[in-house]
């Protein structure tokens, strides 16, 4: 009886499946058991060819060659990964495999790296579909036991095909001609450029925002019947609309003569008090795109730095469920699977949250069959975890998914909010106040809206009634100033990326567009290290800023290629392709028409496009060649190098994502040098000193690089 192979995506996803199928015998580039050969790709082994492949004389950069269609695009094998692939292609050809099954990661990415490989070796053998949403054995085993026919998942490598052409034709297509018309290297992107125009458009509301001064009264009032207290009210009046209040008055003379008016008069008079109760429902479960906003708000982690994190907390530690998931909902049949993993979070850092924890209800906010799409939502897995064993970065956002879980099944958070609205001299002033009636799951959060009863706002506003009269002890005119719009974060920016179809400008077309995204939740991280990496963004603290390179190029390029709409349009096209109800060749001859309008709109010779782009070094002979640090430990095959940011692998190109940032260590008070970091990739285990963030302790440490490339801290021994 023959075998079946098994092709992973990477070989620490080889090695788990190998583990629990009982493939114990190492081979050259696989994993040997009676039943199963298991193998696995790095990432892309196959990729489309480039230009100079179809026709030699496209090597050169020519404007009369464009734009570049090819009748049928073909593929190639990455040459600095061709060993793992041939070492495939002989199983796959191996007359005692009979079945492939594919084992990459369960989404369209996934399927492409599978169905590439699958065609380049030329295989005709029938072949599986393991699908499974976390790394557990018993997931594993799980997804072993109901395997599906691949051709099912046929759609879904048609949409990952059509996505990787489009990107291939806008890409090749629109750099060449805007680099040929301009003299200088301009990476254009199906996805990167709207979102691009994202930060140069807000860039230039902040250049052209000019502040203006305004002013507020602020009055400071006796409590009726109890003097000993005071309260605080601001003048307001309605909008145009009647239904806005304004605070502000434009006229420093309007706002004095108000203060002195009533001033004079010495006292307030209470015409109307109202208490409204209002709920707050629980957030609901992450998918990786509010996992990752999450984690560059409270940590200042980057979009990429929490894929990294998750990804490792899933295929790694097995702690977490498939991360890059755009569902946030779970499905009906999970509910077991939930109470296992909160019963597998017994630890002394979640018992608190636990033994507070209502009995769970599974409602519509949580589990919703008709909201999963390919995965359900992020959450721990029934691995009870060891939180020693996570580096301090793993740790952080293993708590945000954990905490999480726990906190859609607790209450809503219910508070009570006053507004007494004063009236003198027909002038109305306003003092609010909110008192916390159910902190319902706030009280994970350790805010200090957790205390039943409390007043959180700035005062503690009296009990009123209407028609009492509180004296005016002091008054204020209190100048302030109108702000522009805060620059893009990578938690925001990946708000306007989800929701990009609000920045349509024509408003019918807004309404239509609806939930209009640029990019999918597992390729905007790399979008936006993609524009840090062409130079068109930098990072400063937190904010994401558009260099002048990137304002200059959103500048000459026509609307249709910087909005979000083109795009958006396309992300749909894509999901319908899936769904099955777009035929693909349909989606591709659009892109073909959309291809031959960039190239043309390149030629633009009006005025507003004549930008002048500093010419960069040339690429190739002469270049500096960067030095070698060692030898990458997430794909095996590449040399990391070193660039003004991080420690980075050489194979990025082709998918390796091995990353260590410069200031990775700096809350420990360690500088990473070249020496250190290749020691460690050395497996020689430097012994450091460093310095405790939460008490400033000294401690020594050994440094070690996990597979997945993050830096963790082994034998951690206080001095």
């Amino acid at each position: 009886m023959g075998r079946t192979l098994v092709v992973a995506e990477k070989p620490s996803v080889g090695r788990d499946y190998a583990k629990v199928l009982g493939c114990r015998q190492a081979g050259d580039g696989c994993l040997l058991g009676d039943q199963y050969v298991i193998t696995w790709a790095i990432g892309h082994l196959v990729e489309l060819c480039e230009p100079q492949e179809y026709d030699p004389r496209l090597k050169k950069w020519n404007r009369q060659d464009l734009p570049i269609l090819p009748e049928t695009m073909k593929t190639k094998v990455i040459k600095k990964t061709a060993k793992q692939f041939a070492i495939i292609k002989k199983w796959m050809q191996d007359p005692d495999i009979e079945a492939v099954i594919c084992g990459t990661d369960s989404g369209r990415e996934g399927e492409l790296i599978f169905r590439y490989i699958y065609q380049q070796a030329k295989c005709r053998k029938p072949f599986y579909r393991l699908w499974v949403s976390s790394m557990t054995e018993e997931a594993i085993l799980e997804g072993f036991a109901e395997l599906r026919d691949g051709r099912e998942y046929d759609r879904l490598y048609e949409s990952a095909r059509c996505r990787s052409e489009a990107d291939w034709l806008v890409g090749i297509n629109g750099s060449r001609a805007y680099t040929i018309r301009y003299g200088a290297l301009l990476s254009i992107g199906r996805v990167q450029t709207p979102t691009l125009a994202l930060l140069v458009s807000r860039q230039a509301e902040i250049d052209s925002f000019v502040p203006k001064d305004y002013f507020e009264v602020h009055l400071s009032l006796k409590t009726p019947h109890s003097e000993d207290s005071t309260f605080s009210a601001v003048w307001f009046e309605l909008e145009e609309d009647q239904k806005t209040r304004t605070t502000k008055i434009w006229e420093r003379g309007q706002a004095e003569q108000i203060l002195q008016n009533v001033m004079a008069v010495g006292k307030a008079e209470v015409e109307s008090v109202t208490k409204t109760k209002k709920k707050q429902l629980p957030p609901l479960l992450y998918d990786l795109t509010e996992l990752q906003r999450d984690g560059n708000r409270k940590y200042g982690f980057s979009a990429n730095r929490v894929l990294e994190i998750a990804q490792s907390l899933y295929e790694r530690h097995k702690l977490v469920t498939y991360p890059r998931t755009d569902s946030r909902y779970l499905s009906s049949d999970m509910k077991e699977t939930v109470l296992r993993a909160i019963q597998a979070l017994d630890g002394p850092e979640f018992h608190p949250w636990i033994e507070a924890m209502p009995e769970p209800v599974f409602t519509k906010r949580i589990v919703d069959d008709s909201k999963v799409t390919d995965h359900h939502a992020l959450i721990p897995t029934a691995k009870r975890p060891d939180l020693n064993r996570l580096s301090d970065d793993e740790t952080k956002i293993y708590r945000l998914i954990a905490k999480r879980l726990l906190e859609v099944f607790y209450p809503p958070y219910e508070y009570e909010i006053t507004e007494a609205i004063l009236i003198c001299q027909e002038e109305r002033f306003l003092a609010k106040g909110k008192v916390v009636l159910e902190p319902g799951y706030t009280v994970l959060s350790k805010k200090e809206e957790t205390t039943p009863g409390k007043e959180v706002d700035s005062q503690p506003l009296p009990p009123l009634q209407k028609g009492d009269i509180a004296s005016i002890a002091e008054g204020a005119v209190e100048t302030k100033q109108t702000k522009p719009p805060n620059p893009y974060t990578e938690a925001t920016l990946l708000t306007a990326m989800e929701y990009a179809g609000k920045f349509v400008e024509d408003e019918e077309l807004r309404e239509k567009m609806g939930k209009l995204s640029l990019g999918t939740p597992a390729t905007r991280a790399s979008i936006i290290e993609r524009l840090l990496q062409v130079g068109y963004i930098v990072r400063k603290n937190k904010q994401l800023l558009p260099t002048q390179k990137g304002m200059d190029l959103i500048r000459i390029l026509p609307n249709e290629l910087k909005s979000p709409e083109m795009t958006g349009k396309w992300e749909r096209a894509l999901e319908r392709i899936y769904q099955g109800t777009m035929d693909p060749s349909r989606f591709m001859a659009s892109i073909s028409r959309y291809v031959q309008f960039i190239v043309s709109a390149s030629e633009d010779p009006s005025e507003e496009k004549q930008v002048h782009f500093d010419r960069e070094a040339p690429k190739g002979k002469g270049r500096k060649r960067k030095r070698q640090i060692g030898i990458c430990p997430l794909c095996h095959t590449g040399q990391v190098l070193k660039n003004s940011k991080s420690y980075y692998c050489s194979n990025w190109k082709d998918g390796c994502h091995f990353t260590i940032w410069l200031n990775a260590l700096e809350r420990y008070g360690v500088e990473l040098t070249d020496a250190l970091v290749r020691d460690t990739l050395a497996g020689k285990n430097p012994q450091i000193s460093v310095s405790l963030p939460q008490t400033g302790e000294k401690a020594k440490a050994v440094l070690t690089v996990t597979e997945t490339g993050l830096l963790e801290f082994k034998n951690l021994k206080r001095e």
